[in-house]
């Protein structure tokens, strides 16, 4: 195992406590991860290897910006994001924010089961798509992270998984 999947895991596993613990990822971790990894790939790659660590955290920040935007995810989680793009490149982030995404999903059926929350959801999602198709994409009032009552899911979790099974498949 090398430094470009040694680094991005054990950022992944304190990510993953401190977002447990309170459901925050401290910058410290998501910026000084992706400028660790800037200066790596400068180090090793040259200006080569800058540039796409630096196309990777780009791309890592826009693929879960969108949904920062609509108050479905905290910026830590796109930060997060965007420290592994700085890591792994451009072509492996697509597919941690694709794993991500789907074990976040399955994580967040769990939770809305357990917490007898699912015909809730559901009708929320019903909701969100047919606001979102008559007004367009711009957040709900008490449908975000900041004022709804929802079981949340700390975001950090589904990323190491997906994290893993990127480095796994890779």
């Amino acid at each position: 195992m090398n430094a470009s999947t040694l680094f991005p895991l054990t950022v992944a596993m304190v990510a993953c406590i401190c977002d447990l613990r309170s459901r925050r990822i401290p910058n410290v971790l998501t910026f000084g991860a992706a400028l660790l990894a800037l200066a790596a790939h400068l180090l090793f790659g040259g200006t080569a290897g800058v540039a796409l660590s630096a196309e990777g955290w780009l791309l890592g920040l826009a693929l879960f910006f969108p949904m920062f935007a609509l108050g479905g995810l905290g910026a830590g989680d796109v930060k997060l994001l965007g420290a592994f793009g700085a890591w792994l490149g451009p072509s492996s982030i697509v597919f941690v924010a694709f794993y991500s995404t789907l074990v976040g999903g399955v994580i967040a059926l769990i939770v809305a089961l357990r917490n007898r929350y699912l015909a809730r959801a559901l009708r929320n999602i019903k909701f969100l798509a047919t606001f979102w198709m008559t007004v367009g994409l711009k957040p709900v009032d008490g449908l975000t992270l900041a004022d709804a009552d929802a079981p949340r899911v700390a975001y950090a979790v589904p990323m190491l998984a997906g994290l893993l099974v990127t480095l796994w498949t890779r």
